[in-house]
């Protein structure tokens, strides 16, 4: 955790000293190379153990390799005094209060004053670790609860003691958003907080229920899941991903502080004991409540302890659910339904509700902590209270009673009122209850939520799949919203309408939007369609359509500005490859995917990635143009997608003027200000130039590394085809090796590539099988 917390830090920019114990043995390879305990590089070997393990771990922790350089490694005995040189100190040692005081008292002894202290701990009381340090240690320390992954997971809990002045925690929540990238929420100083609190009583409430109600793992997982706006691994696969050791640590935390019922609930099922001694932790052991046999993924029986062939729980209710549009249309659906799914559910959800309301005041000041904290930390797509809007408050509160619940007051007393909810909108705002009354939520000025901008200021124009809004302040925004956001012909028509529109009327444009992801591509089932009716001349025109307005984006007099988020793929990035500037997420995995559905890029991804890579070479300085024609088509050919915006930039899809936005929720509001500094600037577009290409030459040595591949039989028949297409393409043609060109002519190579391959039946047959499995096909 200390080493994926610094990796999060260095993927901001910060320069982290990673510190570890000494250790007090050498290693055998230490010994056999004449080292002793005194040499610097066995007294690092945990922390420098740490450090490369950061470039093995899987999902990686690091945006880019190259970020490991700000990490430094140290131990407790030598570095203690860099102390006085930090501005934060990080405490993640063991879960041991008595071991953390101990860290604490050396840490008081060598930071320098003011330097804020925090502690990582999962659940110990804060309030207890500052005893004995001195008065600023205290007004400058609280407690910093990041969630594992660091990177990945949003949730930073925030949690201050009495001693923690207000100034010291008003920072570190802005500083935790700002500049972390992080969700924030406040807990108070109680066991596991607010996150592990309630999310713990749920996953132990569903295995209760699990036994009482004689479900299977499987059956669990099977609509504990997307079904009811969780994650994929839904319960069980949670806890084998998280450990169940580490579950087992956190329920015993509460478990030991805590009194009567809710004690019980804590206490830990004879059948999980066992798991515990058989070491079945989960994935870390390679098996626990799942174990993959093969290509079969078998579920425990909780009473055999054998393991058995997975379930799923098929009923009525699940059916009708799949009908229903949204998370709270289909948590409607099931709760309330009295077959075998939905009385599971019922059974589920109810006490996390009540559990929730009950502990309002005692873990979070208000509701939002709560809802936002079991979002951001457990990846929920509805908090708690936004669970029981979504279901009814009235209607579900008569059945719990009916159910021998006991409500909190407070809940009783909404639920009666002429307004039984916990949030509603009003002129825009989002309010929430408390205390009788309902209250604005706050909201950093940063982040812009489009669902809502649009109640308030509508739209300019929309159709099927796109929407031009006005951002204020001088800036439109190009909001795609067809299915995953795919291009098509409606999308491409708000493109064009969009930059006629902000160049007589806007200082610019930004194109993004808040969907699942930027874009996944062009419209696949369209073109696969037009090419099994043998519609050449249509897709001719669509793709040529869709050239021209990239083109039309690249020389936009205005500044156009990019806003890719998730996957960026294809036609998605071909959006962005010509836009003055790309503001992406941290989380972008931007790539030109075409050749795993047997096609190559058509929107003029090859031209412009091509010139991407020309210029970002140093002027006046020669350069092998080979190398460049090499690693484009490498790139493309290999399908290749980064892993975050930074390793975008390393692929050549940024270039070092582009800007990565760490907190997600800003990427709008980053990408407005972005426009809003080129046009200030006086923002002038490109000037057209032409572009030098290797030709025939280049051509044929682009494809020695196809034709070896495919006489190994590492790549098929089909897949040289693709190759050669695309090697053709970025070659120029056969033309003399340096030729300049202008970009239509490589537009044109492109297109007409495209279509060829659209044609064959082996790229349709790849279309298709990506449509219907979701993943390549090498035929």
């Amino acid at each position: 955790m200390g080493s994926g917390i610094a990796a999060h830090l260095a993927n901001i920019g910060i320069p982290t000293l990673l510190l570890d114990i000494a250790p007090s043995e050498l290693l055998e390879q230490e010994a056999k190379k004449g080292l002793s305990l005194n040499d610097k590089e066995v007294k690092n070997r945990l922390s420098s153990g740490a450090l490369q393990k950061l470039l093995k771990q899987k999902p990686a922790p690091l945006t880019s390799k190259k970020n490991l350089a700000l990490i430094q490694a140290g131990n407790f005995v030598d570095d203690m005094p860099s102390l006085s040189e930090v501005d934060w100190v990080i405490e993640v040692v063991v879960e041991n209060l008595e071991i953390k005081k101990k860290v604490f008292e050396q840490v008081d002894k060598y930071r320098k004053q003011g330097s804020i202290v925090s502690s990582n701990t999962s659940g110990i009381s804060v309030e207890a670790m500052i005893e004995g340090r001195t008065d600023d240690f205290k007004k400058n320390f609280l407690g910093t609860h990041f969630f594992n992954p660091p990177r990945y997971l949003k949730l930073l809990e925030v949690i201050p003691t009495s001693s923690t002045d207000q100034e010291v925690l008003a920072f570190m929540k802005q500083f935790g958003e700002d500049v972390l990238g992080k969700g924030v929420v406040e807990a108070k100083d109680t066991p596991n907080f607010i996150a592990n609190r309630i999310g713990t009583y749920g996953l132990l409430v569903t295995v209760r229920e699990m036994l009482e109600g004689g479900y299977s793992v499987g059956e669990v997982d099977s609509i504990t899941g997307p079904m009811i706006g969780r994650p994929k691994s839904a319960t069980f696969r949670t806890l084998d991903v998280v450990g169940l050791d580490t579950f087992a640590h956190v329920a015993k935390n509460v478990y030991d502080q805590v009194e009567g019922e809710e004690k019980e609930v804590f206490r830990i099922p004879s059948f999980l004991q066992k798991m515990l001694n058989n070491k079945w932790l989960g994935s870390k052991s390679g098996q626990g409540f799942f174990l993959k046999q093969g290509k079969e993924i078998l579920e425990l029986d909780p009473e055999t302890l054998e393991y058995i062939p997975r379930k799923k729980l098929k009923t009525a209710a699940t059916e009708l659910s799949k009908q229903e549009k949204g998370t709270a249309n289909k948590l409607k659906a099931l709760v309330y339904s009295e077959d075998r799914a939905g009385s599971l559910l019922w059974k589920i959800l109810s006490p996390v509700l009540v559990y929730s309301a009950e502990l309002l005041g005692t873990i979070a000041d208000d509701i939002t902590a709560i809802d936002q904290a079991m979002k951001w930390g457990f990846g929920w797509d509805m908090g708690p209270f936004e669970v029981w809007d979504a279901i009814g408050l009235e209607k579900s509160v008569a059945k719990m009673e009916a159910d021998g619940l006991t409500l909190p007051d407070w809940v009783k007393k909404l639920a009666e009122s002429g307004s039984p909810q916990f949030y509603k909108e009003e002129e825009g705002h989002t309010l929430f209850y408390l205390n009788g009354e309902y209250r604005v939520q706050a909201a950093n000025p940063k982040n812009i939520n489009l669902k809502q901008y649009k109640k308030i200021h509508g739209v300019i124009k929309k159709n099927s799949g796109a929407s031009l809004i006005d951002l204020g302040d001088g800036v439109a925004l190009l909001e795609f919203h067809s299915p995953n956001n795919a291009i098509g012909p409606d999308i491409n028509q708000m493109i064009n309408y969009a930059i006629d529109e902000v160049e007589k009327n806007y200082k610019g444009l930004v194109i993004g939007n808040q969907g699942k992801n930027f874009c996944v591509g062009a419209n696949l089932a369209m073109i696969l369609m037009e090419a099994q009716d043998d519609n050449v001349y249509e897709l001719d025109m669509v793709v040529r359509h869709f050239q021209q307005a990239m083109m039309k984006v690249k020389y936009s007099a205005k500044p156009v500005v990019a806003a890719p988020f998730g996957m960026t793929l294809g036609g998605g990035a071909e959006v962005c490859l010509p836009a003055a500037k790309v503001q992406a997420s941290s989380e972008t995995y931007m790539g030109l995917v075409e050749t795993g559905v047997g096609l190559i890029p058509g929107g003029g991804g090859n031209k412009e990635l091509y010139m991407k890579h020309l210029d970002s070479l140093p002027n006046g300085i020669d350069f092998d143009l080979q190398k460049v024609a090499n690693k484009v088509f490498e790139t493309i050919a290999l399908a290749k997608v980064s892993t975050s915006g930074e390793e975008a930039r390393d692929n050549n899809f940024l270039d070092d003027e582009d800007g990565v936005s760490v907190n997600p929720d800003h990427l709008i509001y980053d990408a407005k200000q972005a426009v809003l500094a080129l046009s200030e600037a006086g923002y002038t577009p490109p000037v057209r130039k032409k572009v030098p290409v290797v030709g025939e030459t280049g051509y044929a040595a682009l494809l020695l590394g196809a034709e070896a591949m495919h006489l190994s039989g590492i790549i098929s028949e089909h897949d040289l085809k693709i190759a050669k297409k695309l090697a053709f393409v970025i070659a120029g043609g056969n033309i003399p090796y340096g030729t300049e060109v202008d970009e239509q002519y490589l537009l044109d190579l492109e297109r007409e590539a495209f279509l060829s391959l659209v044609a064959e039946g082996k790229s349709q047959q790849r279309m298709q099988h990506m449509l219907l499995k979701g993943k390549p096909l090498r035929n």
